[in-house]
């Protein structure tokens, strides 16, 4: 009798042992994809903002339809596109991630290299030269997470 309970106890020792390491790894994919999903809405935030700054006329603390445009400066310009965080210049640091912003006239990229995500995810915000007409979007808006490229608005969008 006490061989069985041994070999019963060492057997219940070994199944709790296992499931704890799988227990531990579901929680550690779950961590990551949390991080990887703040990061995306973050990204998400900062473009719908930079819509909103591109149209703004200078006088209400816009770009009147040029990204370069002078005000906002910089750090102006981090802080009104939205993701929470600490500005320095055009890098905005979070739990989340660390933000790079580049600007040009008529696009923003958005570089984000995620706390425990590790890949690096980017989006793109460029005005579409080709949509004037009724129903077209005037943004093209990709997300870019390593390898795997997602259209958001604009061409390529059905």
């Amino acid at each position: 009798m006490g061989q069985q309970q041994l070999l019963l106890v060492i057997l219940v020792t070994i199944l709790v042992g296992i499931a704890t390491v799988v227990a531990i790894n579901v929680f550690g994919s779950a961590a990551e994809q949390g991080n990887r999903d703040a990061v995306r809405q973050d990204l998400l935030q900062g473009s719908a903002a930079a819509q909103g700054i591109w149209a703004r006329p200078v006088a209400l603390g816009g770009t009147s339809g040029n990204f370069l445009q002078d005000p906002p400066s910089d750090d102006q310009f981090s802080r009104l596109m939205g993701i929470p965080g600490t500005i320095n210049g055009l890098e905005i640091t979070n739990e989340n991630a660390v933000y790079e912003i580049v600007r040009t006239a008529d696009r923003v990229t958005i570089t984000a290299d995620p706390a425990t995500y590790g890949n690096e995810i980017e989006l793109r915000l460029e005005r579409n030269p080709d949509a004037g007409g009724v129903g077209e979007d005037p943004w093209n808006i990709t997300l870019q997470d390593g390898d795997d490229q997602t259209v958001l608005s604009g061409a390529g969008v059905e």
